[in-house]
């Protein structure tokens, strides 16, 4: 879903798989050791055909579906 965050940048690192973030004007196509770094305020759509294993950088509590606010948004977990 198409969203940003406004206060915050978000790092994707592709270690499995192929992943695509949508931008308003191109999309970026992220294959395993890609990274890219949505800047803060960027809407984007992240998209996947198929398994996608990807890391996300962001600060603690980054909301995963930023100002979209919809039932898709994950509940923050902590890890123990």
């Amino acid at each position: 879903m198409w969203h940003s965050h406004p206060d915050t940048d978000e790092l994707f690192m592709v270690v499995r798989g192929e992943l695509t973030i949508q931008l308003r004007d191109r999309d970026v196509i992220l294959r395993p050791n890609d990274v890219f770094v949505v800047p803060k305020g960027v809407e984007h759509c992240p998209r996947a055909e198929g398994d996608v294993h990807a890391i996300l950088v962001e600060p603690k509590g980054t909301i995963d579906t930023g100002d979209a606010g919809v039932e898709m948004t994950v509940q923050l977990q902590e890890l123990s």
